[in-house]
């Protein structure tokens, strides 16, 4: 190993994953809590495309973007999760350049995909409280399809780059990756090139995708509240918000974690490494632990299906 990482080569075949860079001595402890949000993850999101499918009372739009949600959810954190515990638990820090790459995509994509969906369920949300007459005219499944699919390309051919670009660069620095998975950024970085192209891409990248569905669901819910404050009883107001909690939380669930671990990437040159890694991997585990939770607890209409579940 310490051969290939010291001698010259242009394209290697293999890098190597530090996991989090400092910490190795506390891989074991940190995979314990990282290991239980992977679990509730899929067992939640599951529970979700299980309870969706099964009941026909549940097969609207919401519940559609939902299941979306759901699937982006288990892509995203499947992706990254098992490689990373890999590292913790057998210390198997090898990962092929191929596979890297096809890591970094699937990572890009559908962490962007899930930005996307939240867009579409903010449209939901917005056509149901401000246009509720239209509402079954308008979502109808040809469109909540056409909308799944749109989001599904948008994302889908914005991160081809990520994986096309660090594929050219020349890498004779080193193959060690100080990171628990193929993050872009993390990879460009040990080439022996100019790589400023990659960085402009990613900032562009955030800008149009992360920056515009932003600015969409901030009109759709500047719409909402005005709709909702001119509702004519406070229980009313209320309980028409209520209908917009487990949608915000998810929005809370998916952006502040994205947002502390741009803020600490792009500006924080002065903090740690490991912390930047750990801030990393919160931003990939969090929205898929909480969403299924969220819209569980918050849902009426799941949460009596996940009681008769477990009461018949």
């Amino acid at each position: 190993m310490s051969d290939s990482n010291s001698t010259d080569f242009t394209n290697p075949s293999t890098f190597f994953l530090l996991g989090i860079p400092g910490l190795e001595a506390a891989h074991i402890w940190i995979s314990i809590p990282f290991c239980a949000m992977y679990v509730i993850a899929v067992l939640g999101n599951f529970t979700i495309l299980f309870i969706v499918k099964r009941e026909p009372s549940l097969h609207g739009p919401m519940f559609y973007f939902l299941c979306m949600l759901a699937i982006t959810d288990l892509v995203m954190s499947t992706s990254t999760l098992p490689k990373m515990l890999s590292i913790f638990w057998f210390n198997s820090r090898e990962i092929s350049f191929s596979a890297c790459l096809t890591q970094m995509y699937f990572l890009h994509c559908f962490s962007e995909m899930e930005s996307g969906i939240l867009v579409a369920m903010a449209f939901d949300r917005y056509m149901a409280i401000c246009n509720p007459l239209r509402y079954s005219m308008t979502l109808t499944n040809s469109v909540v399809a056409k909308i799944g699919l749109a989001v599904v390309l948008r994302n889908g051919i914005l991160a081809l780059p990520y994986p096309l670009l660090a594929r050219q660069w020349p890498y004779c620095r080193t193959n060690i990756i100080p990171h628990s998975y193929c993050v872009h950024i993390a990879v460009v970085k040990l080439a022996c090139a100019d790589i400023r192209i990659s960085s402009y891409y990613g900032l562009f990248d955030l800008f149009s995708v992360i920056g515009i569905d932003v600015l969409f669901i901030t009109v759709s819910y500047t719409l909402i509240l005005r709709a909702i404050f001119r509702l004519p009883t406070k229980d009313a107001r209320l309980k028409t918000f209520g209908t917009c909690i487990s949608h915000l939380c998810a929005i809370l669930a998916l952006y502040i974690p994205d947002f502390f671990s741009s803020i600490t990437q792009r500006f924080g040159h002065n903090v740690a490494l490991h912390f930047h890694v750990l801030m990393a991997n919160v931003y990939l585990l969090m929205p898929p632990m909480l969403n299924p939770i969220i819209y569980g607890v918050r849902t009426k209409q799941i949460r009596d299906r996940l009681h008769q579940l477990f009461t018949h």
